[in-house]
């Protein structure tokens, strides 16, 4: 099993290219090639029944390892990292994505270089390039500036000046395996830009045209430049060859068949596809303004170069994936950018009798996915307003034939719909109402974000119109098909409440929601009878859909007693999923931060208030129970004196009665007579003069 070591595993073109490789079979797509400079034929081995072991390094160590990898190398010095090089057949190095791995690369090549000697078996080594290093290449007839260069004039080209580095590297390459072809054979692959599975240079025009939020997109420049393209599975397709066939060309062009693409063309047609169709052309230097691009994604967009790959389309076999250039491929290129990236409209029908909260909901949904909610008033003002704008310009000056034709069509129709609103009561019939319905769920941004349909189609016979397949079917859509999977529903969700609660509901709004509206007494009790009568039989809006295995799913809302209705949005993002797109973008994700932060601080500041208000409390019920404890003890003080008092009365009776007096007598004397020993006198005095008690 031949090992085959790929840097950056997990980068766009590491991805691709290790996931090809270890799904190949070993000289798999080997031939019998013819040595361009001594006609001698190279004989290869025949194909191994193994495929590729696929080994490489990340440039992000916290992403999982890709499950097509078979080893991630993670070395600490670059002795580390030769030891796992010399351990692998192929070598590849990729220098168009990051500065620091062309200086690793002219490392990688010459230690293998060093080391040949010790090879028992040819090692090849591939550095991927990019034609930038052909970017100021005079043209080989000054007359005639449209000739292609090809691999044959590699020695002549001249590098633009921020790729001068990598022109250093290829011709590093190009010199070391030269010394001994049967040790170490290198090669230089210059690739175009590169498009598909996801996008990469082109990813900042194909995520502008998704969101749809600009009215064009820049044309950086009057466009005119030639820019050579080359999709990635097919350019991983060439590295794949190289390292099978081995051929003797040591340069290679890897580009695709579309080699007079302008950058205005690419724009357009991405813009035609995925966006508005509309596109602007702004001063080169203003996309440096863009934060989404850095000056390496400037200088390759701004690349003007005519260049064939003839060495790959004439001896190598490879199953191409885009073989006639982007332009011709742009579904693909779509298909592949929607499904890598994971945005997949997510389509939504939420349905339920008047006053149910379908709007409500549907709002909600609506902005946590970034989808577009689509409401029978807002579809039917703003195709009204289209067609009024249209036909306003009939028969102007400054209008060319093309678009006189279609306002004076819309003019036209504009007229039938009139006639049809005057002789319906003023409404328009379903026939047209699912036409604009139609026409707005096929629009580029209900296809790219999806949508979330709010209480329409309301009867069996609008779903079958509106859903209907169309004759022409485009493009992978099956011409058996019952529907058209474009605007189908994924997901069919049927809000669900009794009359008496709905009838509760309309009576506790406030007038304002409900003086001269539908939402008025009479107007919704018809409304709500209408929508059970269409909803009694088994030919009801919800069969249809379950008729096609589109479920729907019932949510009872009688039990949510929130305001927003929280629980019920719970719920139907439940059965919605994750979402499937970008998420927030850097100034949604500040403001999301802003509010977190605002949040936090008025919590914080709740809380604080809440403590202030606890101590509060808590400083006063103590002052309070100190106050009262106070009181308890006055009053238990006063208490105890007037027991004191109360039973001292017999005791100074009897001390007044038989005591007070011989003593007060007595102390007298002492202080009449002055004796030297008063105490001993008063004792002799009261002993003398003790009254006889019987």
């Amino acid at each position: 099993m031949a090992r085959v070591f790929i840097n950056h595993v997990d980068q766009y073109s590491g991805r691709v290219i290790s996931k090809l490789f270890s799904q190949a079979l070993v000289r798999g797509t080997a031939t019998e090639l013819e040595d361009e400079d001594d006609g001698d034929e190279i004989d290869l081995p025949t194909p191994s029944k193994s495929t590729y072991t696929a080994v490489g390094t990340m440039k992000d160590s916290a992403l999982a390892k890709p499950k097509f990898v078979t080893e991630i190398i993670e070395c600490s010095t670059r002795d580390e990292l030769l030891a796992s090089l010399l351990q692998c057949d192929v070598v590849i190095y990729d220098i168009c994505e990051d500065a620091d791995q062309v200086d690793e690369a002219a490392w990688a090549v010459e230690a293998l270089h060093g080391a040949m000697e010790k090879y028992s078996e040819q090692k090849v080594f591939i550095c991927l390039s990019t034609v930038m290093t052909w970017a100021r290449t005079k043209p080989l007839d000054p007359e005639d500036p449209e000739i292609p260069f090809t691999e044959e004039d590699y020695r002549k080209r001249r590098s633009h000046p921020n790729f001068k580095d990598q022109v250093a590297v290829e011709k590093l390459v190009i010199k070391l395996g030269k010394t001994n072809k049967d040790k170490l054979n290198t090669y230089v692959v210059a690739s175009g830009l590169t498009y598909g599975c996801g996008e990469d240079i082109f990813h900042f025009f194909f995520k502008t045209a998704w969101h749809g939020v600009v009215p064009a997109l820049p044309v950086f420049g009057n466009g005119q430049n030639i820019v050579p393209t080359i999709h990635i599975r097919d350019l991983a397709s060439v590295l794949l060859n190289v390292a099978d066939a081995r051929p003797a060309t040591r340069y290679l062009v890897a580009v695709d068949g579309g080699q007079q693409t302008t950058l205005e063309e690419i724009v357009k047609t991405i813009s035609e596809f995925l966006g508005n169709g509309k596109v602007k052309s702004i001063p080169k230097d203003d996309a440096l303004l863009y934060k989404e691009l850095q000056q390496k994604d400037y200088d390759r967009l701004l690349i003007n170069v005519r260049i064939e790959a003839t060495s790959v389309k004439d001896s190598m076999q490879i199953d191409w994936v885009a073989e006639t250039g982007f332009l011709e491929n742009i579904d693909k290129a779509i298909r592949e950018y929607k499904e890598t990236r994971g945005l997949l409209p997510v389509r939504v029908c939420i349905l339920g009798p008047p006053q149910v909260g379908k709007s409500l909901v549907a709002a909600q949904i609506c902005k946590l996915y970034k989808l577009h909610h689509v409401n029978v008033k807002d579809v039917i003002n703003e195709e009204i307003r289209r067609l009024e704008e249209s036909a306003a310009r009939a028969n102007a000056d400054d209008i060319d034939e093309d678009d006189d034709a279609v306002a004076q069509k819309d003019s036209e129709y504009l007229d039938v719909l009139r006639d049809s609103k005057e002789s319906n009561n003023g409404r328009y019939e379903d026939q047209h109402v699912s036409s604009f319905f139609r026409k707005k769920l096929k629009s580029m941004p209900c296809q790219n974000q999806g949508f979330v349909l709010d209480g329409y189609p309301k009867t069996y016979d609008q779903a079958r119109e509106l859903f209907a397949a169309d004759e022409e079917e485009d493009e992978g859509q099956d011409p058996a098909a019952e529907f058209d999977k474009t605007i189908m529903p994924e997901i069919v969700i049927s809000l669900e409440a009794t009359d008496e609660f709905l009838r509760n509901r309309v009576m506790h709004l406030p007038e304002l929601a409900v003086s001269e509206t539908h939402n008025m007494e009479e107007e919704f009790l018809r409304r709500l009878s209408l929508y059970r009568s269409l909803n009694a039989e088994d030919t009801t809006v919800l069969n249809y859909f379950d008729e096609l295995e589109v479920h729907p799913d019932y949510i009872d809302i009688e039990p949510d007693k929130t305001p927003t209705m929280k629980t019920t949005v719970d719920a139907v993002r439940k059965l919605i999923g994750e979402p499937r797109n970008y998420g927030p973008t850097p100034e949604e994700k500040a403001e999301m931060d802003r509010i977190a932060q605002e949040e936090r601080l008025r919590l914080e500041a709740q809380a604080h208030e809440e403590r202030e208000r606890q101590e509060a409390e808590e400083a006063a019920e103590t002052a309070q129970r100190r106050g009262e404890w106070r009181s308890q003890l006055e009053d238990v003080k006063h208490e105890e004196q007037g027991v004191l008092e109360a039973a001292s009365v017999p005791l100074r009776n009897y001390l007044l009665q038989h005591v007070m007096p011989t003593l007060t007598q007595g102390l007298i004397e002492v202080c009449k007579i002055r004796p030297d020993d008063p105490i001993d006198y008063l004792a002799e005095y009261l002993f003398e003069n003790n009254p006889q008690i019987d």
